[in-house]
Order: C-alpha cells, then structure tokens, then sequence
C-alpha cells in the first residue's frame, strides 16, 4: 500500500556556515572534553592481583549447585534451567531417584556447564524453582584446556562446599522484601 503524497514531509537538509563547514566549533569542543579528562581523570586503576577488587553484591560469578539439608544435590532435573539458559551451556541427563529420597521423582545424573560458552546472565539461576543452582562472587575462573572449564556436577558441588565454607554465599539466596537480589547482606561483624 502506498503512502498518500499529504503524509509525506520534506525536510530540508540544513545549511552549514563558514565556522561549521571549517569544524573548528566542534574540534574545540572536543579539546575540552579532552582537558577536562586529563585534569580530573574518571578511571581508577585497580592494582589486581596484589589488591583484590571490591565487587558489587550482586556480581554474579561461578556457577554452583546448591546441596539440600541432608548433603543431597537440590536440583530435581526439571531442565528449566537449560531450558531458559540462552547460550545453551546446560546439558542435563536425569535419572530416576532413589527410593528412600521421598522429596523427588529424579535427580541429575550428570549435570554439565560449560564456563566459557555462559553469559552469566543469571536466567538459570531466576528460573530454578527450587534455588538449586547460583551464580557465586568467585572471580578468578582460569583454565589450562576448555576441558578444564567444562563444570561437571562434582565440581558445581564443590564450588558449593567452597563458597559456604568461606562465608562467601550469594547474596541472592539471602531474600529481602523485594526479593533475593534486592538487599546487600548484612556487613560482617
């Protein structure tokens, strides 16, 4: 379908004058902003790694699989986090629970990210319905081969271990009034 001609409007390109068409207005007002920079710098240098940076509350960092109150793995397989994960770096393999675990129908076989493929976006983490899986304030992620950085369930698990022995947990497994990822912990004592 064509436009009607009454609802085009023309406009007219405007007119450079003599300063303008020379650019020096512009270069000048570059040159400010670029004084302005060198004499009152915006950019703090950080002194890593003999200065460990101060990172935000809610930096989201390594993946963890959380345990439950009797050392079991929380997750229940329910694929929801590979399912909303959008760089597709969560394979999941199920299996059925055993017997005695009367809390679930399954439980991950094999549980598998892929560090270098994440975004760390944190989807996984908002679409668990059971909080099983977190992003962590650990920074340092390092790696000799890409197999090194392929987390398999017993290494999720024991980034866990690590976390909650340190007293380094998340603070979005922390929820305030508005949500987990809505208040900064308490400061340490």
């Amino acid at each position: 379908m064509a436009i009607a001609e009454a609802d085009v409007k023309w406009i007219d390109e405007p007119r450079l004058g003599f300063w303008e068409q020379l650019y020096i207005p512009s270069i000048i007002d570059g040159l400010k902003i670029t004084v302005g920079h060198i004499f009152s710098p915006q950019v703090k240098t950080e002194q890593y790694p003999e200065q460990e940076p101060k990172l935000p509350a809610n930096y989201r960092g390594v993946h963890r699989l959380n345990r439950d109150h009797e050392n079991r793995v929380k997750c229940v397989a329910c694929y929801m986090c590979a399912t909303a994960c959008p760089a597709h770096c969560i394979d999941i393999v199920a299996a059925p629970a055993p017997p005695e675990w009367k809390d679930r129908e399954k439980y991950p076989e094999t549980f598998v990210i892929d560090e270098l493929r994440c975004i760390y976006c944190g989807m996984c983490e908002e679409a668990c319905p059971v909080d099983a899986i977190e992003l962590t304030t650990l920074y340092d992620l390092t790696g000799l081969s890409r197999e090194q950085m392929i987390f398999d369930k017993e290494k999720l698990l024991s980034v866990f271990d690590l976390t909650t022995k340190a007293g380094t947990d998340p603070v979005r497994t922390q929820a305030g009034k508005l949500g987990a990822a809505s208040e900064a912990p308490p400061p340490k004592a």
